[in-house]
């Protein structure tokens, strides 16, 4: 038995070790500076600001030549000037509203680095099995730690008892 639990052990550790690894190095990333798109945090220059939030949504109906499923309406500073992100349009990602002139634009492709942090940090690329694929991951998780703790309480029993009775 003692056997078979430390195989599984060793397999749950091997298992668990590659997406950790991943969840792991895409939390580096975010921590580095300027390594993700948006990890750079700048003031909103308010006075700049021209378009309100409502002409922003119509110009970017007016864009997409319907009116768009949007969800959420977000300013931001992007590349220093002002802008709105219209999410959920388009069926897309997103469409930028120049909050300054009003100019609407299709939110170009994140870098290499922001897709791979979006994937591994939050499994986007499990689409819906995302919340199944977590809680699959973080039980094997705890069967690999729970085998640990049984295993290490099995060694030091052991050596426990061999050193009272030489």
């Amino acid at each position: 038995m003692r056997s078979f639990i430390y195989r599984t052990h060793i397999w749950l550790g091997l298992i668990i070790a590659v997406p950790l690894l991943a969840w792991a190095s895409s939390g580096l990333l975010y921590a580095w500076p300027n390594a993700v798109d948006g990890g750079k945090i700048e003031s909103i220059a308010r006075g700049r600001v021209q378009i309100t939030p409502a002409e922003a949504l119509q110009r970017a109906d007016e864009f997409a030549g319907r009116k768009l499923p949007t969800t959420a309406l977000t300013l931001l500073m992007r590349e220093g000037r002002p802008v709105y992100q219209a999410v959920g349009g388009m069926g897309v990602d997103s469409v930028l509203i120049n909050a300054e002139t009003g100019e609407v634009m299709k939110t170009p492709p994140p870098a290499i680095l922001t897709r791979y942090f979006r994937q591994a940090h939050f499994y986007f690329f499990a689409g819906s099995w995302q919340v199944p694929l977590l809680v699959a991951v973080s039980a094997l998780a705890c069967l690999s730690a729970l085998s640990g703790i049984y295993l290490n309480v099995l060694l030091w029993r052991t050596r426990l008892w061999k050193t009272r009775h030489p």
